[in-house]
C-alpha cells in the first residue's frame, strides 16, 4: 500500500480490495451528473440516489431520492456496518458534527481532528486516509469540529488524470485543502502543494481563532469559502470575508466582505464610519448553498462583533445576520434579506439556506427557505430575495444600556408562523421540585423580559429563544414530493447580562465599555427553567405556509432521575433529513438515538440506540441496490454525553 508522509500531512491507502476499482469507476460514471452540479435540484427524477454534497445536494435540500426504506418497512432497519476513525476524544470541546457525502462510489468523511477519510459505502471499510496533522496543543476556540467536505469533478481533465476528481476541505488551521478523491493525495497544482491559506488579507487574525468548520460550496469551477471566527471576543475582529477560488489552481477569483468598508460600498450608510472601519466578523460559518443554473451562491452571515453590545457599530449593520445572494463566478451582489437588524442577540443565520419550490397561484416559484435561531422561517424568491409570504416590521423593545441603540423594529414572518412562542414569563417557571421551580421563578422575575428581541441589560434580560437556537447549524430538510420543510427547533430560555468593564484587557467584548455573562436558565435540578419539550421536530407546508405537525424530539436518558411522567423533547445538536420513502431521520437528542418519523404526520416509527451521542445530521444513499442511512456518533463536548469516533450505517436486511 503506498504511503506518503510530509512534515505537515499524512495520506495513506488502506483499502486492499482492488476488485472494487471497476464498480467504483462504473459508479463514478453514474454519479457524474450529480457530483458535477446536476445534483443542484432535488426535483429531477433522474437524480442518482447518492448524497453528493453536505446538504444532500448543493442547494441544501437535505433530501434523499432513495425510496427503498419506507414507512411500511422502516421498523426492520438493522445495523449494516460501523466504522471507527481511531481518534481520541480527550481534547475537550470535541464535537462530532460530520455529515458524509457519497460521490464516485466512495463515502467521504471528515473528523473533528480534520482527517479526511474515504470508505466503502457498502462495507464501511477504509480505502484511504489523509491527516493534515494539526497541532493538538494549539488553543482552538471553535473546539474540535468539522461538518464535512465538498466534491468536484474537472470536466476538462483527461480521463484518468490525477486530481480530476477532488475533495475540498477547510481546516481549523485556516487552510483550504484539495485532495485527489481516488487516492487522498494532495493536488499539487492547487495553491502551494494542495493548500491555500485562508487567514491572509482578512484583518487582524489571532492564531487558533480563525478557521473553517463547515464545508466549502462549489458552483461550477469555483470553490467558495466562509469562515469560523471566535464569538464575542473583541470589536476589532477578523473580517468575515467570503471568497471564491479557482478549483483547478487555487487562485482567488473574488472576495466579498459582509461589512461595507468604504463609502462607495453598498450598505455603508447602515453603519457609522468608525463602525464600518473596525468592526469584524459577520462571517458565514454555516454551510453555503449554490444554484449552478443561476450562477448563484447564497451566503448565511453571522452577527457583527461583538455579539451582545453594538454601541461601537450603531446602525442597521448590513450585511450581518442576513442571507445574501452573490454571483458565484464573480462575487457580484444580487440581493439580500436581513433577518435581524443591528444584531445584539447573537442571532446568526446559522442554518444552510434551503433551495425549495413554492406553489403560488398555480405557478411554481423557485425560492430560498431561511430557518433562523429565532424560530422564524423566511421564504424568499430565489431570483429577487422578495418574501413569498408576508413579512412585517414590528416594534421591539429599546435598550436601556448607555451607548447602545437597539434597532426599533425587526422583521417577523406572518407565514410560516413562528415555530416558538414570542415570550416566556414567570408563569412558565418550571422544575421537578418546589425548590427548583422557585429558583427558576426568581430568575424570570428579576430579569428584564419584554418578549423576543429584549436587549441585553445590566439586570440581565431573558433571551428567548436562546442564541443557540431555535434553528442552528442542523438546518432544515425539504421534501419536494410533498412540499414540506422539516426542521428541528430548540426551546430553551436564556439570560444575558452586561457588566461595566473593570479592565481593558480582561473578559469578553474587548473594545467596549462592558463585558457580559449569561447562558441557558437551569433550575437546581439541572433542567431548563420551562417545562418540556426543549427540542421539537416541525413540519411546515410550503404551499400554504402552515405548520402541519410538531412533535417532541428525543427523551431524557433513562439513567437520569425524574418524576414518573416522561420528559420528552431534549436539548439537541444536529438536523433532520427527508427521503423519498416518506421518512424523516433525525438524531441529536440527549438519549443518543437515531429516529425515523412519518414526514406527513410526524409520528415516530423507529429508533435505534447509537454507540455514542449522535449530535450530527444523518444522510442516506442507495448503493448496490441497498439503501443506507448513516450517522456520525461521537457526542458533543459541551453536553457531557457519551463520546466516541463512530460512523454507523443502517439498512434493511439483505434480500428485503
Amino acid at each position: 500500500m503506498p504511503r506518503i508522509e510530509t512534515v505537515t500531512a499524512i495520506s495513506r491507502f488502506t483499502g486492499t480490495n482492488w476488485s472494487r476499482l471497476l464498480p467504483l469507476c462504473i459508479a463514478l460514471l453514474l454519479a457524474v451528473l450529480v457530483a458535477c452540479g446536476g445534483g443542484d435540484s432535488p426535483f429531477d427524477p433522474e437524480t442518482p440516489t447518492d448524497w453528493p454534497a453536505y446538504g444532500g445536494d448543493r442547494g441544501g435540500s437535505g433530501f434523499s431520492p432513495a425510496s427503498q426504506i419506507t414507512r411500511d418497512n422502516v421498523d426492520q432497519l438493522e445495523q449494516a456496518w460501523v466504522y471507527q476513525t481511531g481518534e481520541g476524544t480527550d481534547l475537550g470541546w470535541f464535537k462530532f458534527q460530520n455529515t458524509p457525502i457519497l460521490n464516485g462510489g466512495l463515502l467521504f468523511i471528515s473528523t473533528p481532528l480534520n482527517a479526511i477519510i474515504a470508505i466503502d459505502p457498502a462495507s464501511g471499510e477504509e480505502v484511504w486516509h489523509y491527516d493534515p496533522m494539526l497541532s493538538r496543543n494549539k488553543q482552538r476556540t471553535q473546539g474540535w469540529v468539522s461538518r464535512g467536505v465538498a466534491y468536484w469533478e474537472d470536466e476538462a481533465a483527461s480521463t484518468g488524470a490525477a486530481c480530476s476528481n477532488r475533495i475540498f476541505f477547510g481546516t481549523l488551521d485556516a487552510t483550504l485543502l484539495a485532495l485527489d478523491a481516488e487516492t487522498g493525495l494532495p493536488c499539487e497544482d492547487f495553491g502551494e502543494g494542495g493548500v491555500v491559506r485562508l487567514d491572509r488579507g482578512v484583518g487582524p487574525v489571532i492564531d487558533g481563532q480563525y478557521a473553517m468548520t463547515s464545508p466549502p460550496a462549489i458552483v461550477g469551477d469555483v470553490v467558495i469559502t466562509g469562515s469560523s471566527i471566535r464569538d464575542n471576543f473583541r470589536v476589532e475582529e477578523a473580517f468575515g470575508t467570503v471568497r471564491g477560488f479557482d478549483a483547478r489552481t487555487g487562485e482567488e477569483i473574488w472576495a466579498w466582505d459582509p461589512i461595507p468598508r468604504s463609502p462607495s460600498d453598498r450598505g455603508y450608510e447602515t453603519w457609522t464610519p468608525e463602525g464600518a472601519t473596525k468592526t469584524g466578523a459577520a462571517n458565514a460559518w454555516a454551510p453555503l448553498s449554490g444554484d449552478e443554473l443561476r450562477d448563484m451562491v447564497f451566503i448565511p452571515t453571522g452577527s457583527a462583533s461583538p455579539d451582545f453590545y453594538g454601541g461601537e457599530r450603531l446602525g442597521e449593520n448590513l450585511f450581518s445576520s442576513s442571507v445574501v445572494a452573490l454571483r458565484a463566478s464573480s462575487g457580484e451582489y444580487i440581493w439580500h434579506f436581513q433577518v435581524v437588524h443591528h444584531d445584539i442577540f447573537d442571532y446568526d443565520v446559522a442554518a444552510q439556506p434551503s433551495l425549495v419550490t413554492v406553489n403560488r397561484d398555480g405557478r411554481q416559484i423557485d425560492a430560498v427557505a431561511v430557518a433562523t435561531k429565532m424560530g422564524h422561517i423566511f421564504v424568499l424568491n430565489r431570483d429577487t430575495g422578495e418574501p413569498l409570504f408576508p413579512v412585517e416590521e414590528r416594534p421591539v423593545p429599546a435598550s436601556d444600556v448607555p451607548g447602545e441603540e437597539a434597532w426599533p423594529t425587526q422583521p417577523f414572518p406572518v407565514l410560516p408562523p413562528p415555530l416558538l412562542e414570542p415570550k416566556i414569563g414567570v408563569e412558565d417557571a418550571w422544575g421537578t421540585s418546589v425548590g427548583s421551580e422557585s429558583t427558576c421563578r426568581v430568575a424570570l422575575e428579576t430579569a428584564r423580559n419584554e418578549g423576543i428581541f429584549t436587549p441585553p441589560s445590566f439586570e440581565g434580560s431573558v433571551i428567548f429563544p436562546w442564541w443557540g437556537g431555535g434553528v442552528n447549524w442542523g438546518g432544515a430538510s425539504y421534501d419536494p414530493e410533498r412540499n414540506v420543510l422539516v426542521t428541528a427547533v430548540k426551546r430553551l430560555p436564556a439570560v444575558m447580562k452586561l457588566v461595566p468593564r473593570k479592565s481593558e484587557t480582561e473578559g469578553s467584548m474587548l473594545g467596549t465599555p462592558y463585558t457580559n455573562s449569561g447562558g441557558v436558565l437551569y433550575g437546581t435540578n439541572g433542567l431548563p427553567c420551562i417545562a418540556p419539550p426543549w427540542g421539537i421536530l416541525v413540519g411546515v407546508n410550503l404551499d400554504s405556509g402552515e405548520i402541519e405537525w410538531r412533535v417532541p424530539l428525543g427523551e431524557m436518558p433513562p439513567e437520569t432521575v425524574f418524576p414518573p411522567q416522561e420528559l420528552l423533547g431534549t436539548m439537541f445538536w444536529g438536523g433532520p433529513i427527508t427521503t423519498a420513502g416518506g421518512l424523516v431521520f433525525a438524531a441529536g437528542s440527549l438519549d443518543g438515538h437515531l429516529r425515523a418519523f412519518d414526514v406527513e404526520t410526524g409520528e415516530e416509527l423507529w429508533k435505534a440506540k447509537l454507540p455514542a451521542g449522535g449530535q450530527a445530521t444523518p444522510m442516506s444513499y442507495e448503493f448496490d441496490d441497498r439503501q443506507y442511512v448513516v450517522i456520525a456518533a461521537g457526542g458533543h463536548g459541551s453536553l457531557g454525553n457519551e463520546q466516541g469516533d463512530y460512523f454507523v450505517a443502517f439498512a434493511l436486511p439483505d434480500g428485503e
